[in-house]
């Protein structure tokens, strides 16, 4: 309940505060990228429900010769890795956790059938709401592959405390002021911790 009030505050107040930014933003996208202005996909949320998470696009719609679209990064332009690298572009999500979809702190949201993909992994990521941010996003993101994510994402949720949630938002403003690094301590404990939970299930079985 501490942290459904917390995310409805924060939310509300963040919200509010971005307001100028978020009115910029869409200004902006429509201006150099055109319409829509929002990326809008469904994701899984807590229990594996889905639910629809919308952010600022970030890339064009350029296609090749043949008509197909080009990669993910060669749709992404200068204004579109601006986005991403500040996380500007995920400020829309504030609404999905004033209305309870997420969390300002979790896993984050991905495609309903990679989670179906990690089996029993992905039934544990999740078993709490995915969040704005969260242990694997100030610990390399970008830089991490996707397993190395994922046990991240799984020693948060094994691991979490109010401690924690505060350092995690207190890093995420350093990765957007100062980039993604990945952390080899952090990744390596995540990396033991799932290890030692395979062998104790290898165990049971």
């Amino acid at each position: 309940m501490l942290k459904r009030l917390f995310d409805v505050l924060f939310s509300v107040a963040a919200g509010l505060l971005a307001l100028p930014i978020l009115i910029t933003l869409a200004m902006a996208v429509r201006i150099i990228l055109g319409s829509p202005i929002m990326f809008s996909q469904e994701r899984a949320g807590k229990e594996r429900r889905s639910f629809r998470m919308n952010k600022f696009r970030s890339m064009g719609t350029d296609v090749d010769p043949d008509g197909k679209l080009l990669s993910d990064d060669e749709r992404t332009g200068k204004f579109g890795r601006l986005l991403r690298r500040s996380r500007l572009d995920e400020l829309p999500e504030l609404w999905s956790i004033f209305i309870g979809d997420m969390s300002v702190i979790g896993p984050r949201p991905i495609l309903l059938d990679k989670i179906h993909a990690l089996g029993e992994r992905g039934i544990l990521r999740c078993s709490v709401k995915p969040g704005l941010t969260g242990w694997a996003q100030i610990n390399g993101n970008t830089k991490l592959t996707d397993d190395e994510k994922v046990d991240l994402d799984i020693w948060y949720i094994e691991n979490r405390t109010c401690l924690i949630d505060a350092k995690i938002i207190a890093k995420t403003v350093l990765v957007m002021i100062f980039g993604e690094r990945r952390n080899e301590k952090h990744l390596a404990e995540a990396i033991s911790a799932a290890t030692r939970r395979d062998t104790t299930r290898a165990k049971l079985q």
